[in-house]
């Protein structure tokens, strides 16, 4: 075994960086971090109704890149090019996750009313199609309500943390009837205090998930 595991985090807004540092040093702190940032990603996006072949093509080639670096595994931390993500997990030989795969699974486990508190839109879409996929994959009949938090995401973007925290935990309570809130985003894993406080039912982080699922998958395949 090597003495360090190599994790690479593909970003593609700096606003996800904080959170996946902070479920890091809590979960792994062993794993030996490397960002890449290209975050005219996001940009673009936003600019797009669908995802478009040439974004998709660009962040495919920055896993590849990831892998040549020496990646013992790779972590897309933008849930807006999930379907980027699977092609290049398809084309390389060590683990690349989703953003929010295994935030998915923890929710299915926890029933079948699934709520998600979302703050970049465009990546709503393809996020409620994996879902639905995942519900399958598992047998499970769960059905997602989604609500997009208007205002929050610029609010974090100009450094205003506890407005983007406090937009975000006001829509909590219109969720409180579900059993379990997803936060959406690495972004709004900010938040997650200030929602548990809001709801009874169990309020799930996409980096804590994710660290915890990219480490089993890693490690099991030393």
């Amino acid at each position: 075994m090597k003495n360090q595991i190599r994790i690479v985090l593909i970003h593609a807004t700096s606003v996800a960086m904080e959170p996946i540092h902070r479920a890091f040093f809590e979960e792994w702190k062993e794993a030996e971090l490397i960002n890449l940032l290209d975050d005219g990603l996001t940009v673009e996006r936003a600019q797009q109704p669908e995802l478009s072949q040439a974004l998709s093509n660009r962040f495919v080639e920055l896993v590849h890149y990831a892998h040549r670096g020496g990646a013992d595994g790779i972590l897309a931390t933008c849930s807006a090019f999930g379907p980027a993500i699977e092609r290049a997990a398809r084309q390389i030989s060590v683990p690349v996750l989703k953003p929010n795969e295994a935030m998915f699974e923890d929710a299915l486990a926890c029933g079948t009313k699934i709520g998600m508190l979302a703050t970049f839109a465009p990546s709503v879409v393809t996020m409620e199609e994996e879902f639905v996929q995942e519900a399958a994959r598992v047998g499970s009949s769960a059905r997602l309500k989604t609500i997009v938090v208007a205002g929050a995401i610029d609010q974090l973007r100009i450094g205003n943390v506890a407005e983007h925290n406090r937009l975000i935990a006001e829509r909590a309570a219109e969720l409180a009837d579900c059993d379990a809130i997803m936060l959406a985003h690495f972004s709004t894993a900010r938040a997650f205090e200030q929602v548990r406080q809001q709801v009874q039912c169990p309020v799930l982080s996409a980096p804590s998930s994710a660290v915890k699922r990219l480490r089993e998958r890693v490690l099991g395949g030393l």
